[in-house]
């Protein structure tokens, strides 16, 4: 079928059914093996589930059969396993087209909204897993933390020759003496007035200096200087500023110990071969520690010499020679005849550092250190012509050394989750016990209070204060066997007594005491009455 067709009948769709008949379809078990599948498809593997597929619904003659597939990767996989003949591109592109657009329509019981939703949520969840595939190898921070250091340099620089401009109109003298910012900073605040500054001053700059006979020039200087004088307004404002200066230089140390720290377990190999600094603007210059492994020497050499190369080939002149390794220190202690023999050498070295550091289970920085080893080899070779070691016999010791690392580490590794394991395990026998005591606790006060109520000795809970007749409902205080309370109005004379409230074995001539309340308990003060009488 013709391409012009295939466009014409992807438009409708009963155009489309007469190209294309569903004849088989298995949906996905779940959520989790709908990603195990995108992710194999992006790696070009076949899965099982898309291997049953094929064998259950092609025709058993494969020479006849031509699969038409999206990917050329997983096309070369089928044909390598399954040894179907595959086709991409062209007419196979535009009926994938037309299958994703009546997608719904081919699957009976299946609606576009439940399609788009169902593709949507599978988009998010490859591109999560994407994006956390090694959380403690990200090199997305080396990027941002090498860019943050670069805009610092140049922001310190800038601010600390306006310090320098600022503080030279009263003191220039200082500007000959110290010549590096962050130390002239530092003087700046603790001077401030040149006038000011004596010999008790002396131990304070010889902090600052590390260096006695710049101290004692810096006070010599300032007895003699030919500044001007300057207003206590405008040393405050020197001083903060430097306050502001000194943090930022403070900052970038810190963010600098930050990249190493994150060099040495992203790229241990690449740091260790040419440093920390020039290591992370390569993979910044690249995009990723994966781009930068899969390119070839010859454009590591010349990475970050773009403007330059591109200049030569247009006026046909030389193209150069290096691009951000020449901040090596390879480059710049060899002679300036072996400068492009060196570079190129050390290209190739950092593209095979790059690549066992992306492709490495547990990256180590051996192979780091042969390369460099090697590395300084060819520069005595090319200084005094000894012959460096075979490549072989290096690369045979490293990989006796990093398998000897890796066990280690993976011994280490061991040991912490066993660890892990036993905290986890008795932290869940300490929640065991303590839920066995409790029930034991309550089962011993549920048989209390039966054996309890079988002798009778059960009460029931005291009376509340009755409080007049507005009652305020106090408790009672026990003390008596419980008897009914009752409340007979006040008379002038005698009160009554009722026979219930009668003694056993007392006579009715028999009279208690005056008392407001006729009960056996005793009872608490009414706190209501009391706040109201006060």
């Amino acid at each position: 079928m013709l391409l012009p067709q295939v466009e014409e009948s992807v438009l409708t769709l009963g155009k489309f059914h007469n190209v294309v008949k569903l004849v088989a379809f298995a949906p996905f078990r779940s959520a989790q093996s709908a990603l195990e599948n995108i992710n194999a498809v992006s790696e070009g593997i076949l899965h099982e589930d898309l291997r049953l597929l094929l064998e259950t619904s092609m025709p058993a003659k494969k020479k006849k059969a031509l699969l038409g597939v999206a990917d050329p990767k997983i096309g070369a996989a089928i044909l390598e396993e399954l040894g179907y003949q595959c086709q991409t591109g062209g007419v196979v592109a535009e009926i994938l087209r037309g299958i994703r657009l009546h997608f719904h329509a081919l699957v009976k019981g299946l609606s576009a909204q439940s399609a788009s939703k169902a593709q949507l949520g599978l988009g998010h969840s490859y591109s999560r897993a994407k994006v956390k595939f090694n959380v403690n190898r990200v090199d997305n921070m080396i990027i941002q933390s090498i860019s943050l250091l670069d805009q610092l340099d140049k922001d310190i620089n800038t601010f600390s020759m306006r310090v320098r401009e600022w503080y030279g109109y009263h003191f220039p003298e200082l500007i000959k003496i110290v010549s590096e910012n962050y130390t002239y900073c530092r003087l700046a605040k603790f001077i401030g007035n040149r006038k000011e500054l004596s010999e008790e001053s002396l131990e304070g700059l010889e902090e600052i200096v590390m260096d006695g006979a710049k101290a004692q020039a810096i006070l010599e200087a300032s007895r003699s200087s030919m500044g001007m004088d300057i207003s206590p307004l405008d040393l405050i404002n020197i001083e903060s500023f430097s306050t502001r200066v000194i943090s930022l230089s403070e900052y970038r140390k810190g963010l600098q110990e930050y990249l190493r720290s994150k060099m040495s377990q992203v790229a241990p190999s690449l740091s260790a071969l040419i440093g920390e600094v020039v290591g992370a603007r390569l993979i910044s210059h690249a995009g990723s520690l994966t781009n930068l492994a899969k390119y070839p020497a010859s454009t590591v050499q010349i990475l970050g010499a773009e403007k330059a190369l591109f200049r030569a080939l247009k006026t046909r002149g030389n193209t150069p020679k290096y691009g951000l390794i020449f901040h090596s220190t390879f480059i710049g202690r060899a002679a300036a005849k072996n400068k492009g023999r060196i570079s190129r050498y050390l290209a190739n070295k950092c593209t095979i550092a790059s690549r066992i550091d992306c492709f490495s289970e547990v990256p180590t920085s051996v192979f780091g250190d042969k390369l460099r080893e090697q590395v300084e080899e060819r520069l005595a070779f090319y200084e005094t012509g000894e012959p460096p070691r075979k490549n072989l016999e290096v690369m045979k010791e490293a990989v006796v050394e990093a398998n000897e690392v890796v066990a280690e580490v993976k011994r280490k590794q061991e040991k912490k989750e066993k660890k892990k394991k036993k905290r986890e395990k008795r932290r869940l026998e300490a929640l065991a016990a303590a839920a066995e005591e409790e029930e034991e606790v309550e089962v011993r006060g549920g048989k209390g209070a039966v054996r309890g109520a079988g002798a009778g000795a059960l009460r029931s809970p005291a009376p509340q204060c009755g409080g007049g007749r507005a009652g305020c409902g106090a408790r009672a205080e026990p003390g008596l066997p419980l008897r009914k309370t009752t409340w007979s109005p006040r008379r002038r004379g005698r009160r009554r007594r009722s026979s219930r409230m009668r003694r056993p074995n007392q006579s009715r001539s028999w009279r208690r005491p005056r008392s407001r309340w006729r009960t056996g308990w005793r009872k608490r003060p009414c706190p209501r009455r009391k706040e109201n009488s006060q």
